[in-house]
């Protein structure tokens, strides 16, 4: 049984080799710093600056760890609410690691050396919380900064590729064919229909349509499946007034997934079936669901890879022009293969 994917984690990866090492980095960087403030002190000696650089790289990896191992519980919160729990997390990692120290300088009756215990203990723990902010701010926008410029590339890519399917200009060519003796008037419309269609098709990487141009192309689409299938494929519609006809979206995205749902769902069932598309809108997204009845997925290689890649193509589309905020998840579950799709309202960030 096939599942919808969990949506990548937003918090950085701290795991990696060389954000440890950054993150160790930063620390030692602190203490440099810190040394070479000139506050009328007398200058550290060689000893205070391994000691003092040995606690912050001890507090730098057991942060850095820390945010490691809680990655993904910190990202199933929001962005907001997960890093304001990161950051509170590195505060209390460096709280606690701070009055372990001057527990044990106390111990040894080394606490002279030290401040007292709040202004030690707080110290520590506003600078470490500052340090991983700024550490996990600068992370997520290089994350998302990459994950754009790989996003546009692969959306480029699949621009081009998202062309109609041959099978379906020659089925429809031969459906059309048919019917110009029996039904002129209906074979001309159809033949309006698929111009718009390919008239899409060939600009799918240029410029963007709007809600109302896709669930229009979608609508012109499914006429031409409907007369060649007949009554094995019903459409029901559900929209949710008011919708946002006018949000700009890259062009031909949700043809993609009605294709998807006839080819491999409806035309593969002897009895046919019908293809629910719900479209509402909330007060900051857009929620698009297209619901069919479907065999089990992958039962031939090359089925599966084509209805992989139109997904896989419209999700990079979508996160290319919205960014992170857009969400795709598909799955199939007792019969029935479900997609849906969130797009943020408002300024896209791809703009």
């Amino acid at each position: 049984m096939e599942h919808p994917r969990a949506p990548e984690p937003w918090l950085p990866d701290l795991c990696r080799l060389r954000r440890v090492g950054a993150m160790l980095g930063l620390a030692e960087l602190v203490v440099v710093v810190v040394a070479l403030v000139p506050d009328g002190r007398p200058a550290w000696t060689l000893s205070q600056l391994l000691s003092v650089s040995g606690y912050a790289l001890w507090l730098a990896l057991a942060v850095s760890v820390l945010l490691c191992v809680s990655r993904g519980a910190l990202s199933r919160l929001p962005i907001r609410l997960g890093a304001l729990a990161a950051i509170c997390l590195a505060a209390g990692v460096a709280w606690l690691a701070a009055a372990i120290v001057h527990g044990l300088y106390a111990s040894v009756g080394a606490a002279a050396a030290w401040s007292g215990f709040w202004r030690f203990t707080t110290g520590s723990a506003a600078v470490t919380a500052l340090i991983a902010a700024l550490a996990l701010r600068y992370f997520y926008v290089t994350d998302r900064w990459q994950a754009q410029v790989s996003a546009h590339a692969r959306a480029e890519a699949d621009a081009l590729q998202a062309r109609i399917r041959p099978h379906f200009l020659f089925n429809s060519m031969n459906m059309i064919a048919s019917l110009l003796r029996r039904d002129p008037v209906v074979a001309e419309r159809a033949v309006l229909d698929l111009a718009d269609l390919f008239r899409a098709s060939l600009t799918a990487g240029e410029g963007s349509a709007t809600l109302a141009e896709e669930v229009e192309l979608v609508e012109r689409y499914l006429a031409i499946e409907q007369l060649r299938l007949g009554e094995r494929l019903r459409v029901d519609w559900r929209r949710e007034e008011p919708l946002p006809w006018s949000l700009p979206m890259p062009r031909l995205v949700l043809q993609p997934l009605l294709e998807n749902a006839v080819l491999h769902g409806i035309s593969r069932l002897p009895e046919g079936g019908t293809i629910e598309i719900v479209l509402r809108a909330d007060a900051r997204r857009l929620h698009v669901g297209v619901r069919n009845p479907s065999p089990p997925p992958a039962p031939r290689p090359g089925e599966a890879a084509g209805a992989g890649h139109a997904r896989r193509s419209v999700a990079h589309r979508l996160a290319w022009a919205f960014g992170p905020e857009a969400r795709m998840t598909g799955g199939w579950d007792g019969g029935y293969y479900a997609c849906t799709l969130e797009l943020p309202l408002g300024d896209r960030p791809g703009e």
